[in-house]
């Protein structure tokens, strides 16, 4: 059986291909820029085929470093980078199940007024309350810190609304049954609660470790020593506005090594994502 498919079902595969391949050309020339010389990516008529140099470029991006207003290597910035998205996803899911636990399950005067004054937090986000968030990191000392890059940006509303939206869906049936088997609250939370919220929790996971990966203002902020400092500010300082010329096919290579692990996070995680958007919204 041949399927004929309407002409409408043909333009609208054809405009995503297009936009397909207008947002891949940029991300293509930055890897091709990563495997050519300085001179021929400076000079303006960069081939479209990749070059020579790739593992030349590669391995003085990782293990060297670039210019010297961006000392060190791109092997100790991804590092960086990794550590905070891990902890600011890690502490984001931790806070936000609690939160989330305690508004649903228990009762307790202003509940609702609790909720809401979270909610509104998403009004505040660090670029609002930057100074005051500064002022506190720096009176406890945790100037270029792990800590101070992670423990300001682990509160999350958005975390909070997502898991109460889906112990919302939750059958009273199921606390009641636990209270008969004598669980009290922290075994109804660990034996029930957090299996069922193992798919919400990766959708979260992935959503919150791209906005801990791409972090710019904060780590810019806070961190003064290179060996501090993440990718995403390591790639801005690569491309100096000084007379001195800047190693482009170091800051393209650092710029496709930075794309990996976020591109990674979604490819391996994406079924369970898809998964615990659907089922929070049931």
């Amino acid at each position: 059986m041949v399927e004929h498919r309407p002409l409408s079902g043909i333009i609208a595969y054809v405009i995503l291909t297009l936009g397909v391949l207008i947002v891949a050309f940029p991300v293509y020339l930055a890897l091709v820029a990563s495997t050519h010389d300085a001179a021929t990516v400076v000079r303006g008529n960069m081939p479209l085929l990749p070059g020579e140099h790739a593992l030349e470029n590669y391995y003085r991006a990782i293990f060297v470093g670039g210019s010297r207003y961006a000392r060190e290597p791109v092997g100790t910035m991804l590092m960086n980078s990794f550590i905070v998205a891990i902890g600011i996803a890690v502490g984001k899911i931790l806070i936000s199940i609690l939160s989330a636990y305690a508004i649903v399950y228990y009762r307790f005067p202003f509940r609702k007024t609790a909720f809401w004054i979270i909610f509104i937090t998403l009004m505040l986000p660090v670029e609002v309350r930057i100074y005051p968030t500064y002022k506190v990191v720096a009176d406890l000392g945790l100037l270029n810190t792990y800590g101070g890059l992670i423990l300001p940006l682990i509160a999350s509303a958005t975390g909070t609304l997502l898991f109460r939206q889906f112990f919302m869906t939750i059958p009273e049936g199921l606390l009641e049954a636990s209270r008969i088997d004598g669980a009290g609250p922290f075994r109804f939370f660990k034996d029930t609660l957090l299996p069922l919220s193992m798919t919400t929790m990766a959708a979260l996971f992935v959503i919150q470790f791209i906005y801990g990966w791409n972090q710019y203002l904060w780590p810019l902020l806070i961190t003064t020593q290179d060996s501090m400092q993440t990718v995403v500010t390591g790639i801005k300082k690569m491309l100096t506005t000084t007379d001195e010329l800047a190693e482009w096919q170091l800051a393209m290579a650092t710029a496709v090594l930075a794309m990996l692990p976020p591109v990674a996070v979604v490819v391996f995680m994406q079924r369970l994502f898809v998964r615990g958007l659907v089922e929070t919204e049931k």
